[in-house]
């Protein structure tokens, strides 16, 4: 399998030439050059395999420089049931991502598929996990170090660093908008002393901060001289490793597959929901995608209207699913590369526009027809007070507790439901990351895992910068020859 960037950039590259750099030369996102297509036959034999053995029959199709008998320890050893922690209430869990059937709906069945079990409590770390590992056996193998440089708004940053800590030849730099996550978000950052984690925070919103990690990239010779590479969800190893779940999802809520299944993923940086559209295209029988937004509804605006306008610093809301802050969708460039039917020179011209005037309209086009009928695209979003609404209702009438970006799913979802095809809503986080909001909807704090207890008194260790280009590039040239 070769790769190939959204702009045009095509230099018979395999997976491991990939994985370390982030975007490609000239500032595209790499995917495969063709998404491999899985047979009925194929799928049948998918349905009861375990997750571990689900991911490696999956990643093989997209890692072909990585021996089978060396890929398959590594993805075994990361998807260990014991590296799942599942918090309610038994300790460990042999299905790492459980399906919880929430009730019947409008003759179909809504329900929950549990992403946050992982070491930080999030869905990012389904993906992070893997991409530890690897880094680790590619930098061994070509005895090379690696400068992460990341920005989170929230639970990237946590699963990247709980992913990576300790791991030989490998250092993170965290950019953070300052002020912007919740208390546990920020201290289960902060908290870690690993001497190859380095938290960030810059003034501003995480818009600003993905700004910044794109313009290190874009500095090609600062990128090599840095060794600089990236696991925000540009990486395509991200990508790839969460198309797993929605395969398990599927076989979770079906008994045969004759039957289709739609999804609603939680969406800020487009990654979680551009994997679902792989999985579909790889043949999964996915009915719909359902993209749901917070205030910051650029996607929803996008898929209802055709016009893609991202947002500008003070136009960005911070609310109370902050992890969905996000005004400008990195993966989305991926999508519209398929959209556009791989012509990469259309897709340039498109975010062009986007740097130079701050949207696209595609309304009215050929493509736009596309969205919904061939690509199963809805879309759709949530104020805050509907979030305390969905939070309470799911507790009232099934007894969970969802963290706000899973009600802002389930929110969306119930404007999608239809007879016969279950909707599954892709769990983002555990609700005890987002305890304030909690309390407001139900007057109750949601149940903390025991290693996750007290974490917000620990000691913290972060690095307040100037929201600049030059100042972080100073920063990691610092650190990376104080540590040489």
């Amino acid at each position: 399998m070769k790769y190939i960037s959204t702009r045009g950039h095509a230099a018979n590259e395999q997976f491991c030439d990939i994985l370390l750099g982030g975007l490609a030369p000239d500032g595209g996102l790499y995917l495969p050059e063709h998404y491999p297509k899985i047979s009925k036959e194929e799928l049948a034999s998918m349905r009861h395999l375990s997750y571990a053995e689900l991911a490696f029959s999956i990643f093989s199709k997209f890692v072909s420089d990585i021996a089978p008998e060396e890929l398959a320890p590594l993805v075994s050893k990361t998807y260990a049931p014991q590296v799942f922690i599942n918090a309610r209430p038994s300790q460990w869990i042999e299905d790492i991502t459980p399906l919880t059937v929430l009730g019947q709906e409008k003759n179909t069945s809504l329900s929950l598929l549990g992403l946050s079990n992982g070491p930080t409590l999030a869905f990012k770390d389904m993906a992070m996990q893997l991409l530890g590992s690897l880094f680790e056996y590619v930098l061994h193998k070509r005895g090379q170090t690696l400068n992460i440089l990341g920005a989170t708004s929230g639970d990237t940053g946590s699963a990247a660093e709980y992913a990576m800590r300790g791991k030989q030849g490998v250092n993170v730099f965290m950019l953070t908008p300052k002020g912007k996550m919740s208390p546990f978000q920020t201290a289960q950052m902060y908290s870690l002393q690993d001497e190859n984690i380095f938290n960030i925070a810059i003034e501003g919103v995480f818009d600003d901060a993905q700004d910044i990690v794109k313009a290190v990239s874009n500095d090609h010779a600062y990128k090599a001289e840095h060794h600089i590479g990236t696991v925000n969800s540009i990486n395509w190893a991200r990508v790839m490793a969460q198309v797993v779940y929605y395969f398990k999802g599927y076989f979770a809520a079906t008994k045969s597959n004759d039957e289709k299944v739609s999804f609603t993923v939680p969406s800020g940086n487009f990654g979680n929901v551009c994997a679902g559209h792989i999985a579909r295209q790889m043949g999964l029988p996915i009915e719909k995608l359902v993209v749901a937004t917070n205030e910051n509804n650029v996607l929803d605006e996008f898929f209802k209207t055709g016009v893609y306008r991202v947002r500008s610093a003070n136009d960005t809301h911070h609310t109370s699913s902050p992890s969905m802050d996000i005004s400008k969708a990195s993966n989305f460039e991926r999508f519209m590369f398929d959209l556009m039917g791989r012509d990469a020179e259309k897709t340039r011209q498109l975010f062009k526009q986007v740097e130079q005037t701050g949207q696209f309209d595609i309304s009215g086009t050929p493509e736009f027809a596309k969205i919904r009928a061939r690509y199963g695209f809805v879309s759709g979003s949530s104020t805050h007070n509907q979030r305390l609404q969905a939070i309470r209702e799911v507790y009232k009438d099934y007894k969970q507790i969802i963290d706000p970006h899973t009600a802002d799913g389930v929110f969306v979802a119930y404007q999608y439901l239809e007879a016969g095809i279950p909707m599954v809503v892709l769990e983002t986080a555990q609700a005890a990351k987002f305890e304030a909001t909690i309390e407001e909807a139900l007057g109750i704090k949601p149940p903390r895992p025991d290693s996750s207890k007290g974490i917000e008194s620990l000691p913290q260790r972060v690095f307040d910068l100037p929201n600049s280009v030059d100042a972080i590039k100073q920063f990691i040239h610092a650190q990376t020859q104080n540590h040489a």
